[in-house]
């Protein structure tokens, strides 16, 4: 039986032509059939995955328990793209279906994302854009930038793209300071200085969130957190609009108790047009997409394209992040599947 792929909707077409460009679809081989789901929905239902192998979940799409079907089939649920906090792992593992993320693709562009809000806060670029497309010249001299010689730069968060983003801080010569939940000693290989989260909040001049979206992240900067930053520091967040109290941030950015925020993702997704960040001159905002190059679309869609290949054919692939056990096994005294 031919190995069967479906690729939800949202950022998809039917004839699998997809907001990042080709995913290469096509390069899966006569063994592997792929279709695109012909609804767009905002969770995924078991009738639509019925017929699945696996699923290609190109955008922000749930995948909760009822979204398995109870035939057994579905095996596979890929994320193209690092995060995975909209699919419910729990449920997947219980139903034996394994998922995975493409970490290797995704954390090149998303440091190079890091320096490109880096370099537009400490200068001002937004604003100063706009004072030439309106016909502002003579306010430049109100938007000095705060510069980045001597700065120190506090990276919460030393995954795959945390510690690609460090590399690249240290390369440009600036002081990086780090914070990880678990232990990560190579980090002194960059140069980098890991400290408690306080400290790393209080000694930074630009704080950068890397860390993933998930339970354990939820609102990890919130208001006493964000009180311990100072007026002249500037936070960008590339992660998850989750890890941040959104509320508390825009309060701070408003009244000057913070001077400055780069984000690319928010709480609420697409963000309103007209909302409290959106008035604000001293923060840089882009859509979720900062990373989107060309580059990284055909290392994504490579990543995407290897995992789905190696599941078909009964092989580990790279990139898991759950652990399922086929249905109807149970671990026996040694934690083995019997």
């Amino acid at each position: 039986m031919t190995y069967q792929v479906v690729v939800t909707r949202g950022y998809a077409e039917p004839d699998g032509s997809t907001i990042f460009g080709d995913i290469g679809l096509s390069l899966l081989g006569e063994e592997v059939s792929w279709r695109v789901l012909d609804e767009d929905v905002e969770e995924l239902r078991a009738d639509q995955l019925e017929d699945a192998d696996a699923v290609i979940v190109l955008g922000h799409e749930r995948i909760t328990a009822r979204s398995i079907p109870a035939s057994g089939r579905l095996r596979h649920v890929a994320r193209f793209g690092a995060g995975f906090d909209a699919v419910d792992l729990d449920a997947c593992t219980r139903s034996g279906v394994l998922v995975t993320n493409t970490p290797d693709a995704v954390r090149e562009p998303v440091a190079d994302s890091v320096l490109a809000l880096l370099f537009a806060l400490a200068h001002n670029l937004v604003v100063k854009d706009r004072l030439v497309r309106e016909g502002r010249w003579a306010e430049r001299g109100s938007w000095q930038g705060a510069g980045l010689a001597g700065a120190t730069i506090g990276v919460i968060g030393l995954g795959g793209t945390g510690m690609a983003t460090a590399g690249r801080l240290g390369a440009l010569g600036l002081r990086v300071l780090g914070y990880n939940r678990s232990d990560r000693p190579e980090a002194a290989d960059l140069g980098v200085e890991l400290l408690p989260l306080p400290d790393v909040l209080r000694r930074s001049d630009y704080v950068v969130l890397t860390v993933a979206g998930n339970r354990g992240t939820h609102h990890l900067i919130g208001a006493a957190e964000l009180d311990l930053l100072r007026p002249t520091a500037r936070l960008i967040n590339v992660s998850r609009g989750s890890v941040v109290d959104e509320d508390a941030l825009t309060a701070r950015l408003s009244d000057g108790r913070l001077a400055g925020a780069g984000l690319d993702v928010f709480a609420e997704e697409p963000l309103e047009p007209g909302g409290p960040l959106t008035t604000l001159d001293n923060v840089v905002l882009a859509p979720h997409s900062l990373c989107w190059t060309d580059r990284f679309s055909s290392a994504v869609s490579a990543s995407v394209r290897e995992a789905v290949l190696a599941v078909s054919r009964g092989d580990r692939p790279r990139h898991p992040v759950n652990d399922p056990r086929p249905r109807g096994t149970r671990p026996d005294d040694d934690g083995k599947a019997t």
